[in-house]
């Protein structure tokens, strides 16, 4: 059953994180990003249909800005033991077939899921330099089978509000995907 996103309040302040990519091993956290004017933290998994449908631009967006003042980083807390697909080496196998250029982190505790409220996957939070929330919602209007084109047209509408100094605007969808996988008596109260 498809659910959507809890809508963290605008101008929140990025909730801190310290998570290890499934590729490089790496550790990654809002510092890593401090030299960045935006950071991206998308939460998404390797089952959810949602996600599947939009793959391909998850790692267009990395590719697009790559060289740019965004920061992105994507992040899985889905319970691994009961959604085996979303263990940290599948999620590495998926960063690696679809040639993620950003950091994939699994989100062991969900306590990062809790901290920044979200409630499925996909679900997209956009944070300004100084690392108040601009944007969270929806990547564009289709879903599967919709038969409406992947083109990422609303949050990149917001990245470039962010790049360009202009505000966002603040008429967002929430984003609409898979309940986030929560692992027995960890379900945050808004889940």
């Amino acid at each position: 059953m498809a659910i959507s996103s809890a809508m963290l309040p605008l101008g929140t302040a990025a909730p801190p994180f310290s998570l290890r990519d499934v590729v490089s091993g790496k550790t990654y956290s809002l510092d890593s990003f401090a030299e960045k004017t935006a950071i991206l933290v998308m939460f998404i998994c390797r089952h959810c249909p949602y996600v599947v449908h939009i793959e391909q631009e998850l790692a267009r967006l990395g590719r697009d800005y790559r060289d740019t003042n965004l920061g992105i980083i994507a992040i899985s807390s889905n319970d691994p033991v009961g959604y085996p697909d979303d263990a940290p080496p599948k999620l590495k196998e998926m960063a690696q077939r679809l040639g993620f250029t950003f950091p994939f982190c699994h989100d062991e505790t969900q306590e990062v899921a809790k901290a920044y409220r979200a409630a499925c996957t996909p679900d997209f939070y956009l944070f300004d330099r100084d690392r108040r929330l601009v944007y969270r919602g929806q990547l564009d209007d289709s879903r599967p089978a919709n038969n409406k084109p992947v083109t990422g047209r609303d949050l990149r509408a917001a990245i470039h509000a962010v790049f360009d100094d202009r505000l966002v605007d603040t008429n967002q969808q929430p984003s609409i995907g898979c309940s986030i996988k929560w692992k027995l008596g960890h379900a945050p109260p808004y889940a």
